[in-house]
Parts: structure tokens; sequence; C-alpha cells
């Protein structure tokens, strides 16, 4: 109405009916725009956004062109500013952002349930350790991540954070699969599978970073493995080549009661204000574990904007303890989560980690209210992209944001009746309640078909190398 009585007052009313017809006719053409094409859709369902306010849309939509998000609205509101050439029902699904995994070893999938029920140094030192210098190569490396991303996208994590050796394989295989990684290269102080010194670790890491550097999908990192394993002059190696070049650095950092007494021993001070007094804390640095983090060292962590990776599966299983991450969180640390590899959690899901850390922070702190629902799924999402330095592109569903989404199918038994979405996410759904991964904009797995990875190969590929594994470690 507005815009054809804007007409007739320009025009004036002596004018012929036909000739006022087709000026407003020529107004809404140059006033409402024709339909955006987009590459992708995903419309209906419960959108939880993640975004600053924490938004969710019941029913909602996602307007996606190319890698990137370009609206989030109400389904009419997307279908009248877009159309796509693809897009995706999202009728009885839970639309979210993907799980983001801030610390792994996907390779060691292959090690799976070969050495359980020990404390960390005794399956490190007298099976991880050993059977890792038998079967490490390229090949267990390929295969190993296969299997490790396959279970990663069937179970809703679009990015993982890895350290490991032949990292350039698990770049490759990642890429291929349509996964975002933070990847880092380990430099270890004794001879491992892909270098038999330091130097020769920090040569490859920079081949390493020269590969990836500037790929839509991997960031290239340095991860010296620890402060015990790690001497004093590799440890700032590490963090000038991950200075000069631009990259993260990785590094596993007080996580158990040992590692506090040897480095007491050996330098007086805890693992975290030694490696402080080296230089290597930075805002680009994701320290994995922490469990033992004395008040002190929260307080270095926090002045030098380092993130932590929360692993209570894996320290639970291998009894290392329970991090203070309620503590974490009081003092502004970017707190994500992590699965560790599979040898010690033993499966990749980060729904159930999700749903471990929620309850075993219940059980430690004496408080129902300690780590709710909310607080633990933005640990998974934007508070994983936090501490990792990508909070600005990746973590929950807003314009501009990379496209990295999963479906979950909130039609299941177990998801009925759904009153709270974001209480459903942390407290009931699995892994294989995710319908559909989208990464980057690619459709990854639909109706929980992968559409990126052969998985009969994979499976039949990982099998074959679990029958090397046995014979070589006496399985």
């Amino acid at each position: 109405m507005t815009s054809a009585i804007n007409i007739r007052r320009v025009v004036g009313f002596g004018l012929v009916t036909g000739l006022l017809t087709a000026g407003v006719g020529a107004l809404v053409q140059q006033t409402v725009p024709a339909p955006t094409r987009v590459s992708l859709i995903v419309t209906g369902g419960t959108v939880v956004t993640m975004d600053p306010s924490r938004r969710i849309l019941s029913p909602g939509a996602v307007a996606i062109d190319g890698s990137r998000i370009a609206a989030v609205g109400t389904p009419d509101e997307i279908a009248k500013a877009f159309t796509a050439a693809d897009t995706i029902p999202g009728d009885g699904t839970i639309v979210m952002p993907g799980l983001i995994n801030t610390h792994g070893h996907a390779a060691m999938v292959m090690f799976r349930g070969l050495a359980d029920d020990m404390a960390l140094m005794d399956w490190l030192n007298n099976y991880i350790f050993p059977g890792e210098a038998k079967m490490v190569s390229p090949e267990f490396v390929r295969v190993g991540t296969a299997l490790a991303a396959l279970e990663m996208i069937q179970s809703g994590t679009t990015l993982h954070t890895d350290m490991y050796y032949f990292e350039e394989e698990v770049a490759r295989v990642t890429k291929a699969a349509g996964m975002r990684g933070v990847l880092g290269q380990t430099v270890i102080g004794f001879p491992v599978a892909d270098a038999k010194t330091p130097a020769e670790a920090l040569a490859r890491t920079g081949r390493f970073i020269d590969a990836f550097k500037h790929d839509p999908l991997i960031v290239p990192a340095v991860a010296p493995h620890s402060m015990y394993t790690v001497d004093a002059r590799t440890l700032q190696a590490c963090r000038d080549l991950a200075t000069t070049r631009g990259v993260p650095l990785l590094i596993h950092i007080s996580e158990t009661r040992d590692e506090q007494k040897t480095s007491q021993e050996r330098h007086r001070m805890t693992p975290t204000a030694w490696v402080d007094s080296l230089g290597l804390w930075g805002r680009d640095v994701v320290a994995a574990h922490g469990v033992w983090l004395s008040d002190d060292d929260l307080s270095i962590l926090a002045t030098r904007g380092v993130g932590l990776s929360h692993n209570p599966e894996s320290n639970m299983k291998l009894a290392s303890g329970t991090a203070r991450v309620s503590a974490w969180l009081a003092r502004g640390l970017s707190t994500g989560l992590g699965t560790d590899g599979a040898a010690s959690n033993n499966d990749l899901d980060m729904f159930d980690t999700m749903r471990i850390t929620a309850m075993l922070h219940k059980l430690v702190e004496d408080n129902p209210q300690a780590m709710p629902a909310q607080q633990v799924l933005e640990l998974a999402t934007i508070g994983g992209a936090k501490a990792l330095g990508m909070a600005d592109r990746i973590g929950s569903l807003e314009a501009g944001k990379l496209a990295d989404l999963i479906l979950v199918n909130a039609r299941t038994t177990r998801l009925t009746p759904l009153y709270n979405p974001v209480s459903h996410l942390v407290y009931v759904t699995r892994g294989d309640d995710v319908l559909t991964s989208i990464i980057n904009g690619r459709v990854v797995m639909r109706d929980r078909k992968v559409l990126t990875m052969d998985a009969a190969r994979v499976l039949a590929d990982a099998n074959a190398m679990a029958e090397k594994v046995k014979a070589a470690v006496g399985k």
C-alpha cells in the first residue's frame, strides 16, 4: 500500500489507470529484489545458533553460499531472500554448529583396546611407545587417520586437533575426507618413526607448514609433545618456529602427578611455570589436559592467553585426575573439549565427551549446578573455537562464518519428548544420532551416508592393519 500511495503522490491522480499500474510495477521491481541464489539451504527443525545471543530458532533455517553462511533466520525469511541449488529439509532435527575436538591423536585409533586399565606412564612406556616404534609408518598413519575421520564425521565432529607423526599424511587424509583440522607435527626428544632427532622433527615441521599454510581446511601447527619428553632448547626452538611462521603451538601440560613431581625435582617449578620461564606460552598455544594446574599456573596461563583443552574421558580412564575446569572458566581461560586419542578413550564421540564433562564436574564439585548443559555445549562449539583462536570463523551459526554444521535426529526414542534442545544435545544425544554433516559448505554426510569416503574400504584397511599390529605387539 505504501508504495502505491507514494507513486500516486508523484504522478498525480489524473493519469490513466494503465500508466499508474505500470509505475507501481516498476517500483516493485526496483524495491523488492529477486531472491539471491545460494548453494545450499537447510530449512526447518530447531536451529541452535550458539551466536552471542545464544538464539534458538524453532523452526529455523540456514542459507549457505559456497563455504560460508549467508544468513540464519526463520524458514519464511530465508525462503523470501534466497533460492538454492540444493535444499536439505531439517524437519525433526536439531541444527547446530559442528563439534570441535581440541585435542587428539587420530591415527592412534589403531591402538584402540590394545592396552587398557593402567596409569599413563605405564601405558605410554610399556605399551604405546613400544607399539609405535614397531608400527608407525606413513601407511599406518593414513589407515588410522581415515578410520578416525570416518568415526568423527559420523558422530558430528567437523574439526579435529591432532598431534602425531607423519602429520602430512594426517593432513592429506583429513582434507580428502572434507574435514577441518588443526594438525600438529610432533616434536619429541627421542628417535621416532619420522624423525631420529628433535632437529630433524623441527625441519619436518617446517616443510609441513610450507605444504599446508594456506589450505582452506588445514591449519598446520608445531607440536612439542610435553615438558618431560622435550628439553628446554627444543621447546624454545618450537616457540621460535611457531612465531616465525605464524602457526599455532600444541602441547600436553600437567596431565599427571608424576609430571608435577618430575618438574619439581628437575626445575623446582611446576610444569606450567617452567614452560613459562622458557617463553613458550602465548595466545597461539593450546595446552591439553591441565589436570594438575595450580592457581598460580592458571594465573600464568590466563595472563598469556593460552587456550586449554579438557579431555575428561581419557583423564578418567587413565586415572590421571580431574581438571578444575570451573576454575579455568572463572579465570577467563578459553576452553574447549577433546577426546584425546582413541587408545585412551576409547572412542572419538564428542557427544560422549560432553555428557561426561557435565556429569563428572557435578560429582567432583558436589554441585548439581556445576557445568550446566548450556556451558558444556559452549565448550564443544564456540569455546573450542576460541581456544584455537578461530572464533571469528567457526563455532557458531552466524552470517559470514564458515559453514560447519550438523543435523541431529530429534525423532529418536531417546530424544523424545523434546522440551529443551540444549539439554538433549548434552545429556541424551549420541554420535550415531547425527544425520548430516556439512563442513566448509560441503555436505560430507547426508542421511548417515558419508559422501567423501568409502566406508567399506576404510574398515577393510583398518582391519588389515590391525592384524599387523597384533603380530607386532604379540596380542
